[in-house]
């Protein structure tokens, strides 16, 4: 038993993805008692395992309505699974060593480097301790901003709880809201659009990227990361704004005046990447615009984030390789050439992730009686932690609530970390063997 545990421990992927699996499993149980509804009647493990689950991987996908059928109980249970879910498991874990000043030692630290998704062991605990700090003092001042909106609407103990609460969903990028129905009401509203949108925002850049912002005067000496990351994020958040408003300004948002139309399209675009908020009805969506918004969940938010997706990383670097490839040069990003292997793991993590997104899209579809367009739409939401829906999560069969909660947790975790975490090393071989020459494209 000593040694299993060992085993484990010694594998950092393993001990994340087995770490999400029971959290999810605890808060199933939870969520499938009837002392946290407000009706006092269980709402099934499967619903119960599907709400954690997208708790607990930052998605927002809803089986029951999050405001009216849960208790405060419910609530509270959900929003600490988002915190959890948005921070990192052994994020939370290490808080309590770090306050009493106890010394982290190398295990922990590698599952932390796999977690925060950090290149090196050294300034681990340094940037775990920015994360503490950042995250709490934007959810802080996030909740602060919707209070102004929400004390006055709602009084002030209720407004002041609904403020805190879709502060944190947002920051961790989970798109859960208990106002009932997201901020359809407030879509017009500029300060809680804005609130939101900066959330989010700072939520998908990633830890890494926030600190270097903060602590560096000059944004020319950022690292080759932070470059990309920012520069992939705000590419595709106006290109997303302006296709968004190209697309349905003769659908929904017709009769909204030319601010109405931005602010939407803006919050949609932004919100579509990872968060799962939103402000017109998806299900009234034209079908392009569909794809569209699957384009865009499946690319998500940025590496050590509260994010999820193919992140903004690998398709920058993606990009950049196809060009280098047409021209037949190196690939060069921001004057650093890019290694190999991060080349092949961007690669890998493309090829893992459609074959993901497809196949089980492919294996809804001869269950489920819901067109491929909106399965597809619905299993992208879920790889990419995003949270929105075309109005099937409910009407899924059991057997489609648990496949898409798996989606859930794989897309959270990663599907190379879990590829990872499954699969056995084995020293590599000093043997060389001769290159063939296979004609491809």
């Amino acid at each position: 038993m000593i040694s299993k545990a060992k085993r484990i421990s010694a594998n950092p992927p393993l001990t994340l993805a087995l770490s999400f699996a029971i959290l999810i499993l605890l808060g199933g149980l939870l969520l499938s008692t009837p002392y946290v509804t407000v009706k006092g009647n269980s709402v099934g493990l499967i619903n119960g395992l599907f709400t954690a689950a997208s708790a607990l991987c930052v998605t927002g996908l809803t089986v029951v309505p999050t405001a009216s059928v849960w208790n405060t109980w419910g609530h509270l249970i959900i929003i600490t699974f988002i915190q959890i879910g948005g921070l990192g498991i052994m994020t939370l874990a290490t808080m309590i060593p770090i306050i009493l000043s106890k010394k982290i030692g190398l295990t922990s630290r590698q599952i932390l480097k796999e977690e925060l998704n950090f290149e090196s062991y050294s300034g681990v605990i340094a940037l775990l301790k920015y994360v503490f700090l950042i995250s709490f003092t934007v959810e802080a001042l996030g909740a602060i901003i919707l209070a102004i909106q929400f004390v006055p609407d709602f009084g002030f103990k209720k407004g002041l709880w609904y403020s805190v609460f879709h502060s944190i969903s947002a920051y961790c990028n989970a798109g859960f809201d208990i106002l009932g129905d997201s901020i359809v009401p407030y879509k017009n509203n500029l300060p809680v659009n804005i609130a939101v949108i900066l959330l989010v925002v700072i939520g998908g850049l990633g830890f890494q990227v926030i600190v270097e912002l903060l602590s560096k005067r000059d944004l020319r000496n950022l690292s080759v990361h932070s470059k990309l990351v920012l520069t992939m994020t705000g590419i595709l958040i106006i290109v997303g704004t302006g296709l968004f408003w190209i697309l349905e300004k003769g659908n929904t948002l017709v009769g909204q005046n030319i601010f109405g139309q931005g602010i939407q399209s803006l919050f949609q675009s932004v919100i579509t990447r990872t968060a799962g908020f939103y402000s017109i009805d998806s299900t009234k969506l034209l079908d392009e615009t569909a794809v569209l918004f699957i384009i865009l969940m499946f690319i998500g938010g940025s590496p050590g984030s509260t994010a999820g997706g193919l992140k903004t990383t690998t398709f920058g670097v993606l990009f950049y390789s196809t060009i280098a490839t047409i021209r037949g040069d190196d690939v060069v990003i921001y004057k650093k050439e890019i290694p190999k292997f991060t080349i092949l793991k961007s690669l890998s993590l493309v090829t893992l992730s459609i074959f993901l997104v497809v196949g089980l899209s492919f294996i809804l579809t001869i269950f489920e009686p819901f067109s491929f367009l909106n399965i597809l739409f619905e299993v992208t939401s879920a790889y990419g932690t995003v949270g929105l829906t075309r109005g099937i999560t409910s009407d899924l069969s059991s057997l489609g609530k648990m496949m898409i909660t798996i989606t859930m947790y794989l897309g959270r975790i990663g599907p190379l970390t879990f590829a990872y975490a499954i699969g056995k090393k084995s020293n590599k071989s000093k043997l060389k063997y001769p290159k063939a020459n296979i004609t491809v494209g």
